[in-house]
């Protein structure tokens, strides 16, 4: 009885293991503390230069302007 019981039970945590290798997680990735502020002065700085791109933009359109008229 004893073997028949053991042998039930290691199956079943086979059969375990395989159904919870088929369903993943839907829990997000951990990010780090020093991650975390890496990526927002990543963000920051580019955003910073998108704004530099925009005021450069800004100041050829209106210097193409002056010179159009």
């Amino acid at each position: 009885m004893n073997r028949k019981k053991k042998i039930k039970e290691t199956l079943k945590k086979k059969a375990k293991k395989a159904n919870a290798k088929l369903h993943k997680s839907n829990k997000p990735r951990y990010i780090s503390k020093a991650e975390r502020e890496k990526l927002a002065l990543a963000a920051e700085q580019s955003e910073q230069q998108t704004e530099e791109a925009k005021e450069v933009q800004r100041k050829e359109e209106t210097q193409g302007q002056a010179q159009g008229e």
